[in-house]
């Protein structure tokens, strides 16, 4: 690593200075990880934008695309995925249905049910959309190397499983 410093270590520094009895390697980690966080949102939004899809339209036509052809899943799947409330996700795919991103049928197999599915619009949108994402992902990690990037995601793998097992 360099000599180089960033606002959390000007911060840290200065409690430090303030409070010497504390450790603050905890805050080191994670405010660096949520001011990477907000870049990585700005760059989602941008990549959103230039697509003209939102955060919350991003969240159930991913999933979709996801669940591979015919991109078809039911309200509950949808809502396993994206852990929003029943009422929101019936707004959201009334919302992307009006705008012609998916359609919604009665499922064939149980009479009761409904599936939702990516029409074209919506594939060509949320592929347009993953592109434009990789790429400012990929633009935001280039100062790493493979390797270290690699690293880095077992690492943050390795907290968020533990945090995930909190909930």
């Amino acid at each position: 690593m360099g000599s180089e410093h960033d606002e959390v270590d000007r911060i840290v520094g200065a409690w430090s200075a303030e409070r010497p009895d504390l450790n603050f390697s905890p805050m080191e980690v994670l405010s660096r990880v949520d001011r990477l966080s907000h870049h990585l949102d700005r760059e989602r939004r941008e990549a959103f934008r230039r697509t003209d899809i939102e955060p919350w339209e991003w969240d159930v036509l991913s999933a979709l695309r996801r669940a591979g052809d015919p991109f078809r899943l039911s309200p509950k799947q949808l809502l396993q995925q994206t852990l929003v409330s029943s009422g929101t996700m019936t707004n959201r795919i009334d919302r992307l249905r009006e705008r012609g991103l998916v359609e919604r049928a009665t499922d064939p197999a149980d009479r009761r049910g409904v599936l939702v599915t990516l029409t074209d619009e919506g594939r060509t949108r949320v592929d347009a959309a993953i592109t434009r994402l990789i790429d400012a992902e990929s633009d935001l990690l280039q100062s790493m190397s493979t390797h270290d990037q690699k690293r880095l995601g077992g690492l943050l793998r390795q907290l968020l499983i533990s945090f995930d097992g909190k909930a």
